[in-house]
């Protein structure tokens, strides 16, 4: 896949006293733009539970570019900048777009997953691997770990 966005809305209460978009409603955008793709790739709540497995974020950085403002169209897009191999760690970037043209933040997160019964961190199963992280865009300057 070469990429996945999705257009996210500016809503009034997304906003701080500078009538321009609160910090935390981009690490809002980032999760459910990872949530959505995964979700859309079939790791969905449902087989989470049953695969006794589950995300864990270890970093989630955020670098402001540009303000977004009410009336802003803003695009989330994801991308997998590096992995291991088996997917047990990986870091996805999620570049925020407002009007088609100007990046306006750039969301990080390092991932791992976990054995929800065990509660130790975990491989994902090998039918999760295949059908949804092999999937996932891969950032141009993308590398295995």
């Amino acid at each position: 896949m070469k990429s996945y966005s999705k257009q996210v809305e500016v809503r009034w209460s997304d906003l701080d006293p500078n009538f321009h978009l609160r910090h935390s409603v981009y690490y809002d955008w980032g999760a459910f733009i990872r949530l959505t793709f995964l979700n859309e790739y079939g790791l969905t709540p449902a087989v989470l539970r049953e695969n006794n497995f589950g995300p864990i974020l270890f970093r989630e950085e955020c670098v402001f570019k540009r303000e977004i403002l009410f009336g802003d169209v803003v695009h989330v897009n994801l991308a997998l900048s590096r992995s291991r191999k088996d997917f047990s760690r990986l870091s996805i970037a999620h570049e925020i777009w407002k009007n088609s043209n100007t990046l306006s933040a750039i969301v990080t997160v390092d991932v791992a997953w976990i054995d929800t019964n065990l509660r130790k961190l975990a491989v994902p199963p090998q039918a999760i691997i295949s059908k949804t992280f092999e999937a996932i865009p891969k950032a141009e300057n993308f590398e295995w770990t």
